[in-house]
């Protein structure tokens, strides 16, 4: 299951490798932050603010704007608690550490079919971190050929990826409000607030978007 996920990450990660590398990161520091932090999108964003040395307001500035970004993990993990709940607690604590966005995606969908191997996100979760971690390497030593990830395309590998296999657990109408709700209001923070606030506000709107709008009745749906 894990495996459409790879050469996304690997690219991902070889990005953020090249980013530390030109903010004068060692490679041990490169790849402690990425092992131990391991948010993805949370992590570009404070390496924007990271300057040298690290003042007390670079901190606190870095810890704000990606504790922010990363608060939508609060959703992600609420989404998980009618499969891992009844879990004991030595298994789901641990195993939230490994949550991303393509973790929790690859989750809904083994959950959807049927599937309810607590392993298997776990097991998927510690691949994707392995991954994640070790693909730095490369990126921060030939960090030129990706100093514009853009010219290559590389900035959408990842939306590509999760748009993939965000597709096969649309159920329909309910999904297609909430998604829209999502994006409208994602798009608008964008437009207005600016910054990464978008990532919060549309994931907030689209859970209570979700939260609200009832599937159709079986007769509905029959007449389509």
């Amino acid at each position: 299951m894990t495996l459409p996920l790879v050469p996304g990450i690997i690219t991902f990660a070889a990005v953020f490798g090249t980013v530390c590398a030109q903010k004068g990161l060692t490679l041990a520091e490169t790849m402690l932050i990425n092992s131990f932090v391991f948010a993805g999108a949370s992590q570009f964003v404070a390496m924007e603010l990271y300057r040298d040395p690290v003042t007390p307001t670079v901190l606190i500035a870095m810890t704000g704007i990606a504790a922010a970004v990363n608060l939508r993990m609060l959703l992600l993990g609420a989404s998980l608690r009618p499969w891992l709940g009844p879990s004991p607690a030595w298994q789901v604590y641990p195993s939230l550490y490994f949550l991303t966005d393509m973790n929790w995606l690859l989750a809904l969908r083994y959950h959807a079919e049927g599937g309810r191997d607590w392993g298997v996100y776990f097991g998927s979760g510690i691949l994707l971190w392995l991954l994640w971690t070790v693909s730095v390497v490369p990126g921060y030593y030939l960090g030129q050929l990706f100093a514009e990830p853009q010219k290559w395309g590389l900035d959408l590998v990842m939306p590509a990826l999760f748009i993939t296999m965000l597709i096969p657990i649309w159920k329909g109408r309910r999904q297609t409000l909430s998604w829209l709700v999502a994006a409208v209001v994602a798009v608008a923070s964008w437009q207005l607030i600016g910054g990464y606030w978008f990532v919060l506000t549309g994931a907030i709107a689209g859970a209570v978007a979700g939260a609200f709008i009832d599937d159709p009745e079986p007769k509905e749906q029959a007449r389509g």
